[in-house]
C-alpha cells in the first residue's frame, strides 16, 4: 500500500511540486513563530528577581560632572536627607544609568580560568540598590560602606555568571578578572538573576559594582521605594522640591513598573506581528492545499471510478487520498527539519536548544494537522463519486 502510494507521488512529482513548496514555506513560518514564542514564554515563566512595586525611577542627567567631588559629595548628602525627611520614601539609592528596564545599558567581558566570558551586564550601584529593589542574596552579602576600602574591587554577581565561572562552587570569596593579584575582582555576594529587559528577556550574565565617592558626579540617577500612600500630589510636590534642589537639570520621573511594561510591549509588538502575517499565510496555505487537492480529484476521477468498480470502498478512496497527501508533507517536513535542526546545532541567537526542539515538534504536528485537515473533505467528496457515472464521463 504505501509502496504503492509512494510511486503514485513519485510519478507526479511535477505536478505535486507546488504542494511541496506550500509545505516547506508553511513548515519553516511556523517553526520561526513558534521558537519566538517559546523563547518568550520560557523567559516569562522565570522569577523576576526584584520587586519593581513602588519603585520610581528618577532621573536629573549629568548636571554634577563639573563640579569638585567635595561638592557633589555634600550635594548627595544634602539630597538624601532632603528625601528621606519625607514619609513616602522609604528607601533611596543612586545608580548610573544602566538600571533595571531602563533604555541605557552597559556591558563587559572578563577572562576566567583561560575562558572568555564576554556579554556581562554591568551596573554601578551604591549599598541601598538592594533594599529598593527588593533583590535575592542567593550567597554572601550585598555592599556595605566599606566595602570600598579593601585592596580588591568587592563585587556581587548573578547567578547566571556564578554558574559560567564557577559552575556548582561557592562563589562567596574567590577573585576574578585581572592580569595580577591586586587587579582582580572578589566576589563577595550572588544574587538572584534579574530580568532587566523585561517578562521576555533573559536576564544574561550580570556583575555589580559598588558607586564609589569619586564617580557620584557623573551620576544622574536614583530610585526609591515609595510608600503605598504615595500618589499623582505627592509625585507633583516631589517634581517640584527636585527641581528647586537640582538646578539645570532634565528632570523625570518614571514607575518602574510603566518601564517594566513598556519593555514588554517592545517585545510582543513584533510577535503580535509575526503571528498576524504566519495567520494570514497559513490560511492561504490552508486554501491552497484544499484547491490542490480538489483540483487532483477531479483530474482523477476515472481512477477512482474504476478504483470503486473494482471493489474499492469509499473510505478506501478517501483513506488513500489523505495519505498521499501526508507522504507529500513527510518529503517536506524532512527537508524543513534538516533546516531547522542547524538552529540548535549551531547555537544560532543564543537561544537554548531545548527552545528550538519544542518549536520543531509543534511545527511537525501543526503542519501534519492541518494537511489532514485539508485532506478530508476532498476525501469525502472523492469517496462519494459513484463508478458508473466516473466511467460514463470517461
Amino acid at each position: 500500500m504505501f509502496k504503492h502510494i509512494f510511486k503514485l507521488t513519485w510519478n507526479k512529482r511535477r505536478q505535486n511540486f507546488l504542494f511541496l513548496s506550500e509545505i516547506l514555506v508553511s513548515f519553516m513560518v511556523i517553526f520561526a513563530v513558534t521558537s519566538l514564542f517559546v523563547f518568550y514564554y520560557t523567559n516569562f515563566k522565570k522569577p523576576q528577581g526584584m520587586d519593581d512595586k513602588r519603585v520610581w525611577a528618577i532621573s536629573f542627567g549629568g548636571v554634577l560632572s563639573s563640579q569638585h567631588t567635595d561638592s557633589v559629595q555634600f550635594f548627595i548628602e544634602n539630597l538624601k536627607q532632603n528625601l528621606n525627611s519625607l514619609p513616602q520614601i522609604e528607601e533611596m539609592s543612586f545608580t548610573y544609568g544602566n538600571f533595571p528596564y531602563a533604555h541605557s545599558m552597559s556591558s563587559t567581558g572578563i577572562f576566567h580560568n583561560g575562558k572568555s566570558i564576554k556579554s556581562i551586564n554591568h551596573y554601578t550601584v551604591d549599598e541601598f540598590f538592594a533594599k529598593v529593589t527588593g533583590m535575592k542574596v542567593l550567597e554572601g552579602r550585598w555592599f556595605t560602606k566599606e566595602d570600598g576600602l579593601t585592596s580588591n574591587d568587592n563585587m556581587v554577581i548573578n547567578a547566571s555568571l556564578k554558574k559560567a565561572m564557577f559552575g556548582d562552587a561557592p562563589a562567596v570569596g574567590k577573585l576574578f578578572g585581572g592580569d595580577d593579584e591586586q587587579s582582580k575582582m572578589k566576589v563577595i555576594g550572588v544574587v538572584e538573576d534579574v530580568k532587566a529587559g523585561g517578562d521576555y528577556w533573559p536576564a544574561g550574565m550580570g556583575m555589580y559594582k559598588k558607586l564609589d565617592t569619586a564617580a557620584f558626579k557623573w551620576v544622574g540617577n536614583f530610585l526609591i521605594k515609595v510608600s503605598p500612600d504615595a500618589d499623582a500630589a505627592f509625585e507633583s510636590r516631589l517634581n517640584k522640591l527636585l527641581s528647586r534642589a537640582i538646578k539645570n537639570s532634565n528632570l523625570e520621573i518614571q514607575q518602574l513598573v510603566d518601564m517594566r511594561a513598556s519593555k514588554n510591549k517592545e517585545a510582543t509588538i513584533p510577535m503580535i506581528i509575526c503571528m498576524t502575517i504566519a495567520g494570514f499565510l497559513i490560511i492561504n496555505v490552508a486554501l491552497g492545499l484544499f484547491g490542490v487537492l480538489w483540483y487532483n480529484i477531479s483530474q482523477r476521477r476515472s481512477e477512482i471510478g474504476l478504483r470503486r468498480a473494482m471493489g474499492a470502498s469509499g473510505n478506501d478512496v478517501s483513506f488513500q487520498l489523505v495519505l498521499e497527501s501526508l507522504m507529500l508533507t513527510s518529503l517536506s517536513i524532512v527537508v524543513g527539519t534538516f533546516f531547522a535542526v542547524q538552529f540548535p546545532l549551531l547555537n544560532v541567537f543564543n537561544v537554548p536548544a531545548n527552545v528550538y526542539i519544542i518549536a520543531l515538534l509543534f511545527s511537525i504536528a501543526f503542519v501534519y494537522a492541518l494537511v489532514i485537515l485539508c485532506s478530508l473533505y476532498p476525501g469525502r467528496q472523492a469517496a462519494a463519486i459513484h463508478p458508473a457515472i466516473a466511467l460514463h464521463e470517461e
